[in-house]
């Protein structure tokens, strides 16, 4: 059994977007990362490429076993020392195993080494269950709030937390 974080390549994109949407949008798994309360995709392989041609210093970080894709985090500069976490992403029925906590991480690992002191994400304010998740890794709210402008159609009672963990 082989298994390590890698860089994403674009060969990788229509994987990464297959299990982003599986585990975010897709089906009726018990996955705690599906996000039933809006519809619609969560990624596309345009918008991917567009970001990383876009944000040529982030990194898309893979997880695989024996070359099956397990999970996915993206990180990007956010300027003052600070890095941006977004897209973790597990397969739904290896929730709860560990490959989060994994992914996490490795990201913080990565960003440090790439000179960041601090992390940052962003979390839809109702996902309590995902907020004490990382609440119990270490992040803090800070007391700011996001405009929430995705959804199918896109809705205006949702909003963004900020969370933060000094690296």
């Amino acid at each position: 059994m082989k298994m390590g974080l890698t860089i994403a390549t674009d060969a990788d994109l229509p994987e990464v977007v297959a299990l982003v949407n599986l585990a975010y949008r897709g089906g009726d798994h018990g996955g705690w990362t599906r996000e039933d309360y809006i519809g619609g995709t969560r990624t596309t392989v345009a918008e991917l490429r567009a970001d990383i041609a876009a944000k040529p210093d982030a990194r898309l970080i893979l997880l695989r076993e024996d070359g099956v894709l397990l999970g996915t985090v993206w990180i990007e500069p956010a300027g003052e020392g600070a890095w941006y976490l977004g897209l973790l992403t597990v397969q739904p029925d290896l929730q709860a195993g560990g490959i989060g906590r994994r992914l996490l991480e490795g990201a913080e690992d990565m960003a440090r080494s790439l000179g960041g002191g601090r992390m940052r994400m962003t979390v839809v304010h109702i996902r309590d269950t995902l907020i004490a998740w990382y609440h119990r890794r270490g992040y803090v709210l800070t007391g700011e709030t996001l405009p929430f402008p995705h959804g199918d159609p896109p809705r205006d009672d949702l909003s963004f937390v900020v969370l933060e963990k000094a690296l």
